[in-house]
């Protein structure tokens, strides 16, 4: 205790604290944060008081340098400087501080520029060169103001940097200084500043322009799964981001040329004004004069011309930096030296004209030797990257294997896709895809299938995945729909399949088989058959015409399987304008995208088109004002497509077909629906379902044998529940209802059931 007295109140050792406050850890605690906050609060105390008065009112140094620090405080302070020197008289010795900085500035402009990877890394630019400009134009003012009040003290009136510019370039002469100076302004402004406001522009226009396809290219990879959700926005903001620069550089351009305009009116202005001012109020002799101002204003139009042709040709390098990616010295020199044929000529022709008389020898000599060396290297180092990928394409499977056991691991959620169509091939029916002759026959079929279908049906089916499948045999094909097998079939690349449209079986020798779309007899025979069983009256066809062929039948009759709710919002997107707001009315306040899609699945089940999407949309309308149950909708909309239904199943004759369902079973189906609105459903006895079928067969076999391919005609309130019945025996017979027979087609009735 005494010693603590003996202080004085001056703060206590500290390594007599611990001692002190041993035997209690808090009041140690408290003691240490007692010491801190005195020594923090002494500390401040210094640094407030440092080069103040008595009353502490100025700032210090270290608050100034705190200040400046901050990056924004240290922009504002630099821009309220650029305004102040417009205004104020500004000392030679600052003005040359300045000048410095100015040329600086640009020099590290250029660089920047130079050393980029892609323009968007100096999107800044256009800030830049706003103030480098408004830098550049208040130094004029400021040089302006001291040539016309001091020019008639000396060729230093104007501060030195001036000076030495303007002797170095006129060398005693001033004009040679003005000419020097004319031809800078001139190549500023007639060719790097136009050229690259050009340029902006166009990137500018452009990049506008092709601002929706790129949005829509991101949407679909994104629908597609082939990037995230983050991916996409950092794509987007790239975009936006790509928009907004390139738009600012085609305003920003616009700085550089008014820059140039503006120094060759001052020069002007000052030469005549210092003249003037010399003259007449200085009492300078012409001569004197001229030579004076003439030399500080050329060498006040240089220290700024120079620095804006620096800052115009980095603008020029940004701009047309746009689809080059990396710096560049790499980029340019990747690809001049990318042909050594071009280096190859140019050194011949530097060669020639090494000795040709009256040229200098030892210059072009020397270029041509070098460019020459040039080619021969880039030559080499193409053949051994042609080299190195050729046998890279040549490795053993065993380092193929390792190389793919190296290669990241493939996510397991990649596995859950699935293909919505899929062809396996076994090893013999690859030629189908890729031919001896370099053909795709197969492939080119599907195309035409694509394209067909979706004039046909109305929407673009899924891309079809061809791969082989080794457990296949040699000769077997298989289509999956939605990696579900949905039909096989054998077939012989380099034969012929020939079919007795008869149906019986043809007599020209070669391996019998089954036809597998339609499950006729039929027989593959050699190409040296095949102009025999033309001949006969039989059809052939190639075994790529045979899987295409099955595929378009399964195709339609799974349709409506492949219609998904992202192809359905595709549909609606494309709609016309005028179309498009009456799914604004009915989506989603009474039915939803799925809800259509629905109605779309239905007609497809029954190969009915959804190309007219439009009527469709008007039925679907129509229909919502008494139900919304899919399958009521559905009838209506069929009422609606009734001029399609009926062009659809009209024959060749230009009439349409058709047996009609008779009276007795009329009242059958309808004394057998149980059940009121939505809810109705079809409950008929069983020997009363089979004799209904038999019946049906029996008759459509008939009017096939006759030639016809009649519909089954219905009343309307029965008709869905005939077509379910009838589409288990016999799927592709069409049923329509009474009120889906247009009243302009031309009928021919062929029998009744």
């Amino acid at each position: 205790m005494s010693s603590a007295a003996n202080t004085g109140g001056m703060p206590v050792d500290a390594s007599a604290v611990p001692h002190v406050g041993a035997s209690d850890p808090a009041v140690a605690a408290r003691t240490f944060g007692k010491r801190k906050r005195q020594r923090e609060k002494a500390a401040d105390m210094t640094d407030t008081t440092v080069g103040s008065g008595p009353g502490g009112g100025f700032p210090s140094l270290r608050d100034i340098g705190g200040m400046l620090k901050r990056g924004d405080l240290a922009l504002a302070f630099g821009v309220l400087t650029i305004l102040v020197v417009l205004i104020l008289p500004l000392p030679a010795v600052v003005l040359d501080l300045f000048l410095a900085i100015s040329i600086t500035l640009s020099i590290l402009i250029l660089m920047t520029a130079l050393f980029i990877q892609a323009p968007l890394e100096f999107s800044s630019f256009p800030t830049v060169l706003l103030i480098s400009t408004m830098l550049r134009l208040s130094l004029n003012m400021a040089s302006t103001r001291l040539i016309l009040s001091h020019g008639h003290e000396g060729t230093a009136a104007a501060g030195h940097v001036i000076e030495a510019f303007g002797n170095f370039v006129m060398g005693g002469n001033f004009v040679i200084g003005i000419i020097v100076f004319t031809i800078l302004v001139i190549v500023n402004f007639v060719v790097i500043t136009k050229g690259s406001g050009r340029i902006a522009e166009v990137a500018a226009r452009f990049q506008l322009d092709s601002m929706p396809g790129k949005q829509m290219a991101i949407d679909a990879d994104l629908s597609a799964g082939l990037i995230d959700e983050a991916t996409a926005k950092a794509r987007r903001k790239d975009l936006e981001d790509e928009s907004g620069f390139f738009g600012a550089m085609d305003g920003a351009s616009k700085f550089v040329r008014g820059d140039a305009i503006a120094g060759l009116l001052v020069v002007f202005i000052n030469v005549i004004g210092g003249i003037i001012i010399g003259v007449a109020q200085q009492g300078l002799s012409f001569a004197e004069a001229g030579h004076t101002y003439t030399l500080l204003t050329v060498g006040d139009g240089l220290v700024t011309q120079i620095p804006a042709l620096i800052v115009s040709t980095a603008a020029g390098l940004l701009v047309s930096k746009a689809g080059i990616s990396g710096s560049a010295d790499k980029a340019l020199m990747k690809q001049l030296s990318g042909y050594p044929q071009a280096l190859g000529m140019a050194a011949g022709v530097m060669l020639v004209l090494a000795v040709l008389p009256g040229i200098p020898t030892l210059p072009f000599l020397a270029l041509g030797g070098g460019a020459a060396y040039l080619a021969v290297s880039a030559s080499k180092r193409k053949t051994a990257g042609k080299a190195a990928a050729d046998s890279a394409a040549g490795l053993a499977p065993e380092a193929v294997a390792a190389a793919a056991a190296a290669a990241a691991e493939e996510p397991i959620s990649a596995a859950l896709k699935i293909d919505d169509l899929k062809i396996e091939l076994g090893y013999a029916l690859l030629p189908l895809v890729n031919g001896p002759d370099g053909t795709d026959r197969l492939t080119e079929q599907i195309k035409a299938l694509r394209r067909s279908l979706a004039i046909e049906m109305g929407f673009v089916m899924p891309a079809v995945r061809i791969l082989d499948n080794v457990q296949l045999e040699a000769n077997t094909y298989v289509i999956k729909i939605k990696e579900v097998d949905a039909g096989t079939g054998r077939i012989w690349p380099n034969q012929f399949m020939v079919m007795d449209p008869a149906g019986d079986q043809v007599t020209v020798p070669g391996i019998h088989t089954t036809e597998p779309t339609f499950g006729l007899p039929a027989t593959w025979v050699d190409a040296a058959f095949k102009e025999e069983a033309s001949l006969k009256g039989y059809t052939v066809v190639d075994a790529a015409t045979v899987l295409s062929t099955h595929l378009t039948e399964l195709l339609k009759g799974n349709m409506s399987d492949l219609l998904s709710y992202g192809e359905t919002q595709k549909l609606l997107k494309d709609l016309p304008a005028e179309q498009s707001e009456l799914v604004k009315d009915i989506v989603p306040g009474q039915i939803t995208v799925s809800g259509i899609q629905r109605v779309l699945q239905l007609l497809l089940a029954e190969r009915i088109s959804i190309r007219d999407l439009s009527t469709i949309l008007e039925g679907i309308a129509d229909a919502l004002a008494f139900s919304r149950n899919p399958n009521t909708i559905v009838e209506h909309v069929r009422a609606r497509l009734a001029r399609q239904i009926c062009a659809q199943n009209t024959s060749y004759n230009g009439y349409l077909p058709l047996i009609a369902l008779s009276a007795k079973w009329e009242q059958a189906f309808a004394e057998s629906i149980i059940g009121q609105g939505d809810e109705r459903s079809l409950a008929m006895a069983p020997s009363k379902l089979s004799e209904f079928m038999t019946a049906v067969r029996d008759r459509f076999e008939q009017a096939a044998r006759e030639g016809e391919a009649p519909v089954l005609v219905t009343s309307a309130s029965i008709r869905p529940f005939v077509r379910s019945l009838v589409e288990r025996f016999r799927a592709q017979t069409t049923v329509l209802s009474q009120a889906e027979i247009h009243p302009r087609a031309r009928l021919k009735t062929v029998g009744s059931v």
